[in-house]
């Protein structure tokens, strides 16, 4: 249950990013879906193996160099999956930006197993 929400707000940043940004487009919900399932195994996949090839120009930058490295994983999501398109670096870039964002607003109240998480404060 937790990977289906999970992957349901990354489609809700990639939604956001067509919305917002020039030069993101998908053609229907599917793709969007389908998109959303991509990236996710792109991100557990390809993404570590490239994070840690680029260590030392990520060390350089101060770790801005993972904000390219997130746009190329959309790039090559939108490059893997037909009817998803980005029309260059700045674009993903952007759009990676979004999703990161939108992730991690809703990864604040979602818990570890994907259910939502109420934190009661008794002081």
């Amino acid at each position: 249950m937790g990977f289906v929400i999970r992957m349901a707000i990354t489609a809700l940043g990639l939604w956001l990013a067509a919305r917002w940004i020039s030069g993101i487009t998908f053609e229907d919900e599917i793709t969007l879906v389908g998109a959303a399932l991509i990236l996710g195994i792109v991100n557990a996949v390809v993404r570590p193996i490239l994070v840690f090839m680029t260590l030392p120009i990520t060390f350089l930058t101060l770790g801005l160099f993972l904000w390219i490295v997130n746009g190329a994983m959309i790039g090559l999501v939108a490059w893997l999956v037909p009817g998803f398109s980005v029309d260059g670096l700045w674009p993903a870039m952007l759009a990676s930006l979004i999703v990161g964002l939108t992730g991690w607003v809703a990864n604040a109240f979602i818990g570890e197993n994907g259910r939502y998480e109420v934190i009661v404060d008794r002081r």
